[in-house]
This record gives C-alpha cells, structure tokens and sequence, in this order.
C-alpha cells in the first residue's frame, strides 16, 4: 500500500511557545494526482507546506517521502530528491528575460551554478531543454522579455516553468492563483492540469473552484487538525467544513 503514496505523513505537529499551529496531521498524497489542502485562514496550511519541504522543524511526527523518512534531512537534501516548492523556492530574477530564468534554473539543476559570465555558445546544451519548458508553459512569445515586464499569471506560468527545470516528482503550489483575474485563474488552471501528467501535484488554494476543478482528492485543515478529506463532492457537503468556513447557523 506505501508504494501507492509518494507522501506520507504521521501524527505531524508544530508548536510555537505553547501555540498548536498544525495538531497531528496525517496525510497520504497518492502517486500521480493533484491533491488540495484547504482551509480557512490561520488552518496551518502554510505551516504544513514548511514542514514538508523542511523550512521549519516539526515538534513531532513523521514525513516519509517516497518510502524515505525525510523528517530530518536539510531543506536542500529534500528538493534535490524530487519535492519543489513552487512561487518559493523557484527563483524568478526580476531584470532577467524569461529564457535566462529558466536557463538558470536549469544550470542549478545540472550543478553548474549560474554561470552569467560564460557565452552563449557554452551554455547552448542548456537552450533545447529551455525552449521545450517555455513551450510547456505557454510562454514562448515571451522569451525576451525582461520578467519584471510579463503580466502577473504568465509571471506566474514562468516559476512554474523555473520549478520544472528541476524535474520535480512531487510539485508544492502554494496558492497557485492569488490575486489573479478569471482569465488568468483558467489559464492557471489548464496549465497545472497540463503539468501535472506524470508527477504528482499538492496544492495550497483558496478558489474553490479551482480546487472542484482540479483535485481528485482534498484534506481539510481547521484550527491545525484534518477536519476531513476526500473528494470535492463529498468534501465540500460535509456539515463540518461548512461551518468551518462560513460559520454555524444561527
């Protein structure tokens, strides 16, 4: 059964100076689909998504990452064995062109720091594998352009891209739609679908009709603690989680 999930964790618990922030989570994130976790704010969603990727320690519990005990290991060691997080850990350099960020990204995954003094010619290795990631992403009317410059969801659809450059097997979008308008909310949208064959997605969302329209399966936090899971159907009828966002009836 473990080798059906690329995530588990057991009994996951941060605490701050006696605040419970995330009280004994358990999740299994199966292997090859998108998974949401929602919650109303303050439900410890981002804490957990520190916890997974190593910024912060927990107090207790387990992460296994494909089969691997993880709890421990540097935040480095975790990325580098396949879990990204993606709009933090996937830099995007304001006064570079879209291309270069990737290219970037690329020479981080391949080890060869960011060689900005090296010619073109040199890096050219590097130019196939960048093209095939902006195509991926919609992006290659924009190689040029500087990325300070590119409209906010293709700003987005760049990290995205930064994070696929490090081949991830398991992909942490932390809110991947904030702030967006509707169009570009359905564009987001088709692209992590896109992105998401052959890997496996976990999301931090808000838009509930993001998360209706992606998620094969959703775990509810509140208050630190899963307040249930399963498919949005059934997730989103509960009694529970409705009060849990719009509060109990009067």
């Amino acid at each position: 059964m473990g080798d059906d999930f690329i995530l588990i964790t057991e009994g996951l618990r941060k605490e701050y100076m006696g605040f419970v922030a995330v009280n004994g989570v358990d999740l299994q994130v199966r292997r090859g689909s998108i998974h949401a976790l929602i919650g109303p704010n303050g439900a410890g969603k981002t804490t957990v998504f520190n916890l997974l990727t190593r910024f912060q320690a927990p107090t207790a519990g387990r992460i296994v990452y494909k089969g691997r005990d993880i709890t421990r290991e540097r935040p480095a060691d975790v990325a580098r064995q396949g879990m990204v997080r993606s709009f933090q850990i996937s830099a995007v350099f304001p006064n570079l062109t879209v291309r270069e960020n990737v290219r970037v990204a690329l020479q981080r995954k391949l080890g060869t720091s960011f060689h900005f003094w090296k010619s073109d010619a040199s890096l050219r290795v590097l130019h196939e594998r960048a093209e095939e990631l902006l195509a991926a992403v919609d992006l290659e009317a924009y190689q040029d352009t500087v990325a300070v410059e590119l409209p906010y969801g293709r700003k987005r659809a760049l990290e995205i891209a930064t994070t696929l450059a490090l081949e991830p097997e398991l992909m942490l979008l932390d809110e991947p739609t904030q702030g967006m308008g509707h169009e570009d909310v359905g564009r987001v949208v088709e692209l992590i679908r896109r992105v998401s064959a052959g890997r496996t997605i976990l999301m931090v969302e808000h838009n509930l009709s993001v998360v209706a329209n992606l998620s094969h399966r959703i775990t509810v936090l509140a208050r630190g603690s899963v307040l249930a899971e399963g498919p949005y159907a059934e997730v989103s009828k509960d009694p529970a989680v409705l009060e849990a966002y719009i509060g109990a009836p009067e």
